[in-house]
């Protein structure tokens, strides 16, 4: 099949889902608003798959994430506000806008060049839209660590940013003694304990931005390392036969090191 019958054939199918009179119930009772926490799913889903480097299974996970712009799509047209082809223009125009060294005249050799002009051509879109603050259009709904980073980006361009490794990571330091005091305070103020600990986050974040790691990605990886030496700990505790809780973290900690000096083993 062509790549235009494949997406025929997949917005036919759309439409008959949403049919009035044959289609399916559940698909037929859903909004743009129902939609979304679907969408974020198999956005995560995609990405656990490349994390995980299970390219046989991207296929499947990339269809499913296609499915949820088809159904945007169905959504639009049953309104008449767009439909497919509008997505696919809007796309297609903004990349040629977005890429004049490939589609126009711009010549440019760098990353950065590139990175730069792109920058200027979405400041450039936001004027257009009336978003005069560098932080209009960052969506409200991405996962914190993930927006964190992209606030920290965008207001780097206007040169609110430090130049050098040290202060941010006096920033941090600065941060936990924060923590620490409110954490110490006499009468401790759980909202006041909750802004500090953000705060550091923030911080740690602006680390992650200024030595080029996605603090995001950098997060779900340490979340899975953690959940594999754990499994391996309870695997270490289960065949003592003797109850997880009734050993004694040192005991744990003993399981953990072993895990860990195993994993170097085997790399």
């Amino acid at each position: 099949m062509s790549a235009s019958k494949d997406i025929d054939r997949l917005l036919q199918i759309m439409s008959k889902l949403r049919d009035p009179e044959t289609g399916c119930p559940w698909d037929k009772a859903q909004n743009y608003q129902t939609i979304v926490p679907f969408t974020l799913e198999e956005a995560y889903e995609v990405a656990d798959t490349i994390e995980r480097n299970a390219l046989d299974e991207l296929p499947g996970e990339l269809g499913d994430l296609l499915f949820q712009v088809i159904f945007y799509c169905q959504l639009g047209k049953e309104q008449g506000v767009f439909d497919f082809t509008v997505v696919v223009d809007k796309i297609c125009t903004k990349l040629t806008e977005r890429h004049p060294h490939v589609f126009g005249q711009l010549s440019q050799t760098t990353t950065e060049e590139v990175k730069q002009t792109w920058e200027g051509i979405k400041a450039s879109e936001r004027v257009g839209r009336s978003l005069h603050s560098v932080l209009d259009d960052i969506p409200l709904n991405l996962p914190a660590l993930s927006r964190a980073a992209k606030i920290q980006r965008r207001v780097a361009t206007v040169g609110f940013d430090w130049d050098e490794l040290e202060p941010v990571v006096g920033k941090i330091h600065e941060e936990i003694e924060e923590v620490l005091v409110e954490v110490n305070a006499p009468e401790q103020d759980p909202q006041k304990v909750m802004e500090e600990m953000g705060d550091l986050l923030f911080a740690v974040v602006n680390l992650a931005r200024h030595i080029g790691v996605d603090a995001e990605l950098a997060l779900r990886q340490a979340n899975t390392k953690f959940e594999r030496r754990f499994r391996g700990v309870e695997a270490l505790a289960n065949a003592t036969e003797k109850p997880m809780k009734d050993h004694s973290l040192a005991e744990l900690d003993g399981y953990w090191d072993q895990v860990k000096a195993n994993e170097k083993t085997k790399a």
